[in-house]
């Protein structure tokens, strides 16, 4: 059973910064395209960036330029830098493994992460 545990949000200022992780356990997920999503309440969560086992990485337009996913294979784990943050990117965000191609999340959903921006 794959675990995945959020941590690293808070509430911060316009135009500051956080860095969030995902340690994952169950499941060595070395060769695992990773990915972060949000949520915001009564919306649908959305992908905001992806990273294969490569490296590779692709983010939404929303974030492009602001946030920076990479990955620790070694601890299992994965971070999503982000930068000038907006208000618009308060929410609740979570990580999952992804299904190659449609990017479907694998895994059950951890608790998230909680992200506030004030303006």
């Amino acid at each position: 059973q794959v675990q995945l545990v959020e941590s690293g949000g808070g509430l911060v200022q316009a135009g500051g910064s956080l860095r969030l992780s995902c340690a994952a356990s169950g499941r060595t997920f070395s060769r695992d395209l990773m990915g972060w999503f949000r949520q915001t309440p009564g919306k649908e969560r959305t992908l905001v960036a992806r990273i294969n086992w490569m490296g590779l990485a692709n983010y939404a337009d929303s974030v492009k330029g602001r946030f920076t996913i990479s990955r620790d294979n070694a601890k299992n784990t994965v971070y999503l830098q982000m930068n000038s943050l907006k208000p618009e990117d308060t929410a609740v965000y979570y990580c999952n493994i992804l299904t190659v191609g449609t990017y479907s999340p694998v895994a059950s959903w951890g608790q998230g992460t909680q992200v506030t921006i004030s303006s």
